[in-house]
């Protein structure tokens, strides 16, 4: 059923010149050649587990470097996905009766399968702008609840998360970051930052970079899985107090990786020769593409996207022309005539990629 939907088996003839184009996600690859290539080099050596190897020092050192949180700052640990490090690091930060806030479409709240809800946090959910917190919106619901007389009865909020970009593709401006802030630092509670996608949000913001990221959030995590690595995340805090035991604390959410070396030798190449921040220009400057080319041909945008994710309007029978050729994503439920979809570009999207997608919608 998969594999009819995605249309790997009966295309039509005049497709048979054309290699299946995959704009589903920004995992689909396997990792950046450079990756590969050092992995390969230091695959027979051999070194001690769980991230106490000179790789991943060597990656914790740059990444602390890249963030302005070096010189005993900051700190930074491993992960192996981002499912795994968000209820990792929200059960790690929010007390156990506590919950966390996040908008009603982020992804914790929709595309998790209830893993931070099943270390006992309730996701506590404010309205979505463009799938942005708004920090006045915060900063009542805050009010309203500790103004109920009853509210030691109630979840309370230990944690605020947001992702950047968010699951629209959407980036917070450096004064929207720094509004939460003050509403966090106000109400006494931490802020978390997804940075599944990190470096494309990087890519395409005017005035965030990533030690403003450092600076704002109280821990966030760079995203190695959707940017350029086969796995892992890195989770950076400014409390490095907070890590006192970290590696228990994720070995119990069975998310410490034995051959931490693996996750070392793929940050330490991420985050040298500005790799990282190649990764996210060239997925950004692929969507860019791609977005003018659709909206050249008259494909309305379903959400004005600056990064890697892209999401248009498609009418169904142009969407059933192309699954043949093209896997993407519908965004929903299936509309009667026209559906929202998303496509994604990542690092190794070609200018070629984009071309042959705009070729088939022309045909």
């Amino acid at each position: 059923m998969f594999y009819e939907f995605y249309g790997f088996h009966k295309r039509p003839a005049y497709l048979n010149d054309y290699i299946m184009l995959h704009f589903d996600s920004d995992y689909m690859r396997g990792c950046h050649p450079e990756i590969l290539e050092r992995l390969s080099q230091t695959n027979m050596e051999q070194t001690p587990g769980y991230g106490c190897d000179e790789y991943t020092l060597r990656a914790k050192d740059n990444i602390l470097r890249a963030c302005g949180l070096d010189n005993g700052k900051g700190d930074v640990v491993f992960l192996t996905g981002g499912t795994q490090t968000n209820a990792t690091v929200i059960d790690l930060v929010a007390g156990r009766y506590e919950g966390v806030m996040a908008v009603d479409t982020g992804h914790i709240n929709v595309h998790e399968s209830g893993a931070v809800e099943a270390s006992g946090h309730k996701v506590i959910t404010l309205p979505s702008h463009s799938g942005k917190m708004d920090a006045g919106e915060l900063d009542s619901w805050l009010t309203d609840f500790y103004a109920d007389d009853t509210w030691r009865h109630m979840v309370r909020p230990g944690i605020v998360y947001i992702t950047f970009p968010t699951e629209v593709g959407t980036i917070y401006s450096k004064e929207e970051l720094m509004a939460l802030r003050e509403v966090c630092d106000r109400w006494q509670l931490p802020l978390y930052i997804d940075g599944a996608r990190l470096a494309y949000g990087l890519a395409a913001s005017p005035d965030v970079t990533m030690e403003d990221i450092a600076a704002i959030a109280d821990i966030f995590y760079i995203g190695g899985t959707k940017c350029g690595t086969l796995f892992g995340e890195a989770v950076v805090t400014r409390h490095p107090e907070w890590f006192g035991n970290i590696l228990s604390h994720i070995k119990a959410h069975g998310a410490l990786m034995a051959k931490g070396r693996l996750l070392g030798v793929q940050f330490s190449t991420l985050f040298e020769d500005g790799l990282y921040d190649r990764i996210g220009r060239n997925g950004v400057d692929k969507a860019m593409i791609l977005k003018n080319g659709m909206t050249e041909r008259g494909i309305p945008l379903f959400m004005d996207s600056p990064t890697n994710q892209q999401f248009f309007i498609l009418p169904n029978d142009l969407i059933d022309r192309l699954l043949p050729a093209a896997s993407f994503e519908l965004w929903g439920p299936r509309c009667e005539k026209a559906t929202p979809v998303r496509f994604v570009t990542d690092w190794g999207t070609t200018d070629d990629d984009i071309k042959t997608l705009l070729n088939l919608i022309d045909r």
